[in-house]
């Protein structure tokens, strides 16, 4: 294999950087915005005059603070139930897919890619009628129901290609030992599928932590509504000023859970994806 040359590296550091630069200033821009002072937000400058924390104040402490906490809890709690219900149907199906042949298993796999394609917005509207019928509407469940659909869809097709990389001469050997089909599953497979079932999780949980055209249309109230829709219902301390300083806040501090989800697990979500990329 040829090594790269020093003008290559040169071009790839480049290339890099400006990458980064073009990921990252966005988020600096938010950062250095939710530490400016209600005087600071129409300077136009970059950097704050005076840092200040009276924008993390108002969502934690003061008057934003029922709104912010409210919703934050919400959305953990969403996330998270939507998460794992999400993982474990997908996995089971997952298996099947690559495990068995049964009439229709290309026709499962295509529908959820279809699922997973289909314009949110189209159908927000006739769920926000059938949930308002059947009591579903500024539900919990009432969120969690449709996050699957958002969910389910990539964590099969995630799983279907990490399983069908687990030879399949493992779970017989398993059962040649005297182990059930469902304790050559549990005991076989899902420990060596853990990184691919991990991986699926995260980002099952992003989808679900960002979602905000669901959170925004099936909820009225704070007994539901997630982060995402509740920043859009902040205001500043008069009808002439904009909350932007608290929705920079905001924004940070709900950032930070995923920031810190990929920096801990990093190596199990690249060795997950890789895994179930690579043919073995």
């Amino acid at each position: 294999m040829r090594k790269s040359t020093g003008r290559e590296k040169m071009w790839w550091a480049i290339i890099t950087v400006f990458v980064l630069v073009y990921a990252l200033f966005p988020v600096a821009s938010i950062f250095a915005t939710s530490f400016k002072a209600p005087s600071d937000l129409t300077s136009g400058e970059f950097l704050p005059n005076g840092w200040t924390t009276e924008n993390y104040e108002q969502i934690l402490v003061g008057s934003a603070q029922d709104l912010f906490l409210s919703s934050l809890w919400n959305s953990i709690g969403i996330s998270l139930i939507a998460t794992a219900i999400a993982v474990v149907l997908a996995t089971l199906c997952a298996y099947a897919i690559a495990r068995l042949d049964f009439p229709g298993k290309k026709l499962v796999l295509t529908t959820a890619l279809a699922v997973s394609i289909f314009p949110v917005i189209s159908i927000v509207t006739p769920l926000f009628n059938v949930w308002r019928t059947i009591g579903l509407y500024d539900t919990w469940l009432g969120l969690i129901i449709p996050y699957l659909s958002l969910t389910l869809p990539i964590s099969i097709w995630t799983l279907t290609a990490f399983f069908k990389q687990i030879p399949w001469e493992l779970e017989q050997a398993a059962q040649v030992d005297g182990a059930t089909t469902w304790q050559a599953f549990r005991k076989a497979i899902v420990p060596l599928a853990a990184p691919g079932v991990f991986t699926t999780a995260i980002i099952a949980f992003f989808i679900a932590w960002n979602d905000f055209v669901y959170g925004i249309s099936l909820t009225s109230t704070e007994a539901a509504r997630p982060v995402p829709a509740a920043l859009a219902f902040f205001t500043g301390a008069s009808q002439f000023q904009a909350p932007t300083g608290a929705i920079s806040a905001a924004a940070i501090i709900v950032t930070i859970p995923i920031v810190l989800l990929v920096l801990l697990f990093q190596r199990q979500i690249v060795s997950g994806l890789t895994q179930g990329a690579v043919k073995g």
